[in-house]
């Protein structure tokens, strides 16, 4: 398996954004279907960074595959106004200074974790995404650690960890689960994933959850595990 390739294919598909949203959760409206104003949303972008396993080995012995892979999360800081605490891809909204999504993604990643982005490939883009909640169009971007360099939080201000997860560990069965959040009368449930001592839920684990399903990277797990989502 070639697991780079994979994902420069998947970027050469013909991803919707809708796609992209059914694979979130279910429950409708849920927080990613609330009406936006595109003319008053603010463009954003995210780095899904994927790179070969570090030191630091998957805590799962399934015989998953991709084995050898990882990916880079951050833990935001709880003292945050937009989505306090919860575990994201580095990213943040584009300045006027940036050339591109790609181009703030890979700014807001070295802003955060301290990446060189010289280290990183870029392979592509997914389509832009809503998330109602800080009024952001998101664009997630995939790129490939080509050349890997440290990570560590830059400012606790603004993130609590960095830290890189094995796939393989995100892929296992047991580490699967479906997040329940009830507002206003309706109730979401959306895939999320149990690893490194947190949870992995909502916007960030719904474009993971559509990463390794259309890769055919994802196997069966049991949706009917609930938890409250970690808000």
């Amino acid at each position: 398996m070639d697991a780079r390739a994979d994902l420069a294919a998947l970027v050469g598909k013909a991803a919707t954004a809708t796609a992209l949203l059914d694979s979130l959760g279910r429950g409708r409206p849920g927080p990613w279907q609330v009406p936006m104003d595109p003319a008053r949303s603010r463009a954003a972008a995210v780095l899904m960074l994927f790179g070969v396993l570090d030191g630091v080995l998957a805590a799962s012995d399934r015989p998953l595959a991709p084995a050898d892979l990882d990916i880079l999360l951050i833990e935001r800081a709880a003292t945050l106004s937009n989505h306090p605490g919860q575990v994201a891809f580095p990213g943040g909204g584009v300045d006027p200074g940036d050339e591109s999504e790609v181009a703030a993604a890979l700014r807001e990643a070295r802003e955060e974790t301290g990446l060189d982005p010289l280290g990183v490939d870029v392979l592509g883009t997914l389509p832009a995404l809503p998330l109602p909640v800080s009024n952001f169009m998101v664009t997630p971007v995939l790129g490939w650690w080509a050349r890997q360099t440290p990570v560590d939080v830059v400012d606790y201000g603004e993130s609590a960890q960095v830290f890189r997860v094995p796939v393989h560990d995100l892929l296992d069965p047991a580490n699967r689960v479906m997040t329940v959040l009830s507002r206003g009368g309706y109730t979401y449930r959306g895939p999320a994933f149990t690893v490194k001592g947190v949870v992995v839920w909502g916007f960030t684990a719904g474009i993971l959850n559509y990463v390794f399903q259309e890769l055919g990277w994802a196997v069966p797990w049991d949706e009917g595990r609930e938890i409250p989502a970690p808000i």
